[in-house]
């Protein structure tokens, strides 16, 4: 299984860890961890690190 960190662009603040699905709806970033809890985040995909398992949005 991969799980991905998905951090802040601007400074690589942690926003959650351990996410296993992201969903996008408009300019909506819905992040899901193993545990099945959900964050929703206003801004925009970036960049997906596949080999480090790693995900930078831009948001405020």
């Amino acid at each position: 299984m991969c799980l991905a960190t998905v951090q802040k662009e601007s400074d690589n603040t942690v926003i959650c860890k351990m996410v296993s699905r992201i969903d996008v709806d408009g300019d909506q970033v819905i992040l899901r961890d193993i545990m099945g809890e959900t964050k929703v985040i206003e801004g925009k995909i970036l960049m997906v690190d596949l080999a480090n398992s790693i995900v930078k949005l831009d948001c405020e």
